[in-house]
C-alpha cells in the first residue's frame, strides 16, 4: 500500500552510526541523511525532544532529502511535561519550537509532531486541560499522541481516550512492546482521525520501564514477529489516509534492519506465506 510509510525513530543515533550501517564516505551529517532517505520515506526526529529544533537544521533536512520525504518531529520535553535542565517560559519555548519546524511545514515535509507523554501523565481533569492547551498551541499542525501510562488504554477508559483525541484531531499512536509488565501498554491500533495513524515499535525488552535507555530498547525483531503485524497494519491503512510505521528499538542497527524487514513484508510482492 502506497499510504504506508516505514522508517526508524532516528537516523543520528550514536549506536546506529557506530554499527557500520552507514557505508564509508556517507558518515558525515549530510551523507547519513541522504543515505537514509534513499532507503526509507519517513524518519522520526528524536533529537528535538532533548533540544529545541533550529530553522537552519530544518532547512538543511529539506535540502538533503528528496521530494516527498517525510519528517515526524518529537515535541520538546517540556511541552509534554518532562523535566528539562534549563526551563524557560512556556510562550518562549512554544515560539522557538514552532519556528524551528517552520521550514518543514512550509515545504510540506512535516508528517506530524509526536507528543510523547510521560508515565506519570494519567487520565483526569489536569491531563484533559493539558491536552486542550496543547491543541490550542498546535492549531493547524498534524499531531500524534503517545501515552505511556497504561490507564489511557484500559478497557473502561479506551473509548473516552479515543473521543478526547478525536475531539482535537490528534492521531493516537499504537505501540508494540513487551507485554505483562506494570508499565506495558496493549498493542492496540486506535483510529482517532481519518488523516493519519501511527504505530511505533519499541522492541520487546523485559527492561521496559526500568534500566538504562540501551537496556529498554535493545531488541532485534524476528521476521515472524513483524509478519504477525502485517494484516493489522494493512487493515489500519485502509481506515486512514496515511500510516506511519516507525521503529524505536534504537540499539545499533536494529531499528533500521527491522524497518527494512517490515517494508519488505508490506510490499505488494510479499505474499502472506513469506513470513518465516
Amino acid at each position: 500500500m502506497t499510504n504506508i510509510l516505514v522508517g526508524s525513530c532516528s537516523w543520528t543515533d550514536p549506536a546506529l552510526v557506530r554499527s557500520g550501517w552507514y557505508p564509508r564516505g556517507r558518515r558525515d551529517a549530510e551523507g547519513r541523511l541522504r543515505y537514509y532517505a534513499e532507503r526509507f520515506p519517513v524518519v522520526e526526529v528524536d533529537g528535538t525532544f532533548y533540544a529545541l529544533p533550529s530553522e537552519r537544521n530544518s532547512l538543511l533536512w529539506v535540502e538533503r532529502t528528496p521530494p516527498g520525504f517525510t519528517f515526524d518531529v518529537k515535541a520538546y520535553a517540556s511541552l509534554t511535561g518532562h523535566p528539562v535542565n534549563q526551563p524557560a517560559a512556556p510562550d518562549e519555548v512554544w515560539a522557538r519550537f514552532a519556528a524551528g519546524i517552520g521550514p518543514l511545514r512550509a515545504a510540506g515535509r512535516l508528517g506530524g509532531v509526536l507528543f510523547q507523554f510521560p508515565p506519570w501523565f494519567r487520565p483526569g481533569v489536569r491531563a484533559e486541560r493539558f491536552l486542550e492547551e496543547t491543541a490550542e498551541r498546535t492549531a493547524g499542525w498534524p499531531v500524534h499522541v503517545e501515552f505511556r501510562h497504561p490507564d489511557w488504554w484500559e478497557e473502561r477508559q479506551r473509548d473516552l481516550t479515543c473521543a478526547l483525541l478525536g475531539k482535537y484531531g490528534f492521531a493516537a499512536v499504537g505501540v508494540d512492546m513487551v507485554q505483562g509488565l506494570p508499565a506495558t501498554l496493549p498493542p492496540l491500533t486506535p483510529v482517532t482521525t481519518p488523516r493519519q495513524s501511527v504505530v511505533r515499535f519499541h522492541g520487546r525488552s523485559t527492561s521496559w520501564g526500568r534500566g538504562s535507555k540501551e537496556e529498554r530498547f535493545r531488541y532485534d525483531y524476528r521476521r515472524a514477529e513483524l509478519a504477525e503485524w502485517v494484516p493489522r497494519l494493512r487493515e489500519l491503512a485502509e481506515r486512514v489516509d496515511r500510516l506511519h510505521v516507525l521503529f524505536n528499538n534504537c540499539c545499533g542497527a536494529a531499528a533500521v534492519q527491522a524497518a527494512e524487514t517490515m517494508a519488505d513484508l508490506l510490499s505488494p510482492r510479499s505474499a502472506p506465506s513469506s513470513s518465516r
